[in-house]
């Protein structure tokens, strides 16, 4: 198994000095998620190919390997120029990765909730032009449902990827994410067995408590989707329950911590949540 830390708290590190500061916190492993100096969210790409040579040469300085990389864009989008736009960056992202040595990428559904039906056609349009490509480079493409995207249900993101039935695509599961796609997180877990290839670590609260009023915000019934990136043991999360189930489908995939909550401690938080993956996964027998 790879365990990854997402350094987005570290963002205002150079590029070059990532991987040398991930290595000193213990870390294998980096999943690049957006910055201004590579890849924005849900813009083109900003780096060229010098910048990526020097990006894989502080990687290899360093000991450290890229296990994935995360673009965000709007490719589900109800707006047709914008999506046209998003597989323009989507196409260059997958160069980016295969110039990198990077085979796997993660990223997330898009669209509008409220509209699932033009989102869910947008999708598809997208993905007619982007899976040959992803295929060509050999890169494959985890998903998640996220917040506020057209799919937001885990076992629906689930029957989506089945339905796009290639082996390029895979299920990704996002534990801040878990009250957001249904809080059944076995059998989420158990439902995509051999697609669940990922995982996005932190810790939430479950907004759904105190009959849905844990989190008042104005005016009453909007949209908003309110979730945390805590460390492990901050929210309420079950931690036994997510450890088990992936010990007992034996889960071997990239493991990726995105706390996003203590810019103030990053090195500790990241420094924590890798010690309480350790401990948790220490008892897998088919990791040892």
């Amino acid at each position: 198994m790879k365990i990854a830390l997402d350094p987005y708290m570290f963002r205002s590190t150079p590029l070059a000095e990532l991987p040398g500061l991930v290595a000193e916190m213990g870390y294998e492993y980096i999943e690049l998620s957006p910055r201004e100096d590579f890849i924005p969210f849900f813009r083109h790409p900003r780096v060229d190919t010098a910048g990526i040579r020097a990006f894989k040469k502080s990687l290899d300085g360093a000991g450290v390997q890229e296990s994935s990389l995360l673009p965000l864009f709007r490719w589900s989008g109800p707006d047709e120029d914008e999506r046209q736009a998003a597989v323009r960056y989507w196409h260059r992202a997958i160069d980016i990765a295969a110039e990198l040595g990077v085979t796997v990428m993660n990223s997330e559904f898009n669209g509008r909730p409220e509209n699932p039906a033009i989102s869910e056609a947008q999708f598809w349009k997208s993905l007619d032009e982007l899976l040959p490509h992803f295929e060509r480079a050999g890169v494959h493409l985890a998903l998640e449902p996220h917040p506020d995207d057209f799919i937001e249900d885990g076992i629906a993101a689930i029957n989506m990827i089945k339905g796009i039935n290639s082996p390029f695509v895979s299920f990704l599961y996002c534990a801040p994410h878990t009250f957001h796609q249904g809080g059944n997180m076995a059998e989420i877990m158990r439902a995509a067995g051999p697609l669940l290839t990922q995982l996005h670590v932190a810790d939430c609260f479950d907004h759904r408590a105190s009959s849905g009023l844990r989190y008042i915000t104005n005016p009453p019934g909007n949209s908003v989707r309110v979730h945390q990136h805590l460390d492990i043991g901050q929210g309420e999360v079950p931690w036994n329950t997510f450890f088990s189930t992936l010990g007992e489908l034996r889960f071997d995939g990239i493991m990726t911590v995105c706390v996003f909550a203590w810019e103030d401690r990053a090195r500790d938080s990241s420094l924590h949540n890798l010690a309480e993956i350790k401990r948790q996964t220490a008892s897998w027998s088919h990791l040892s």
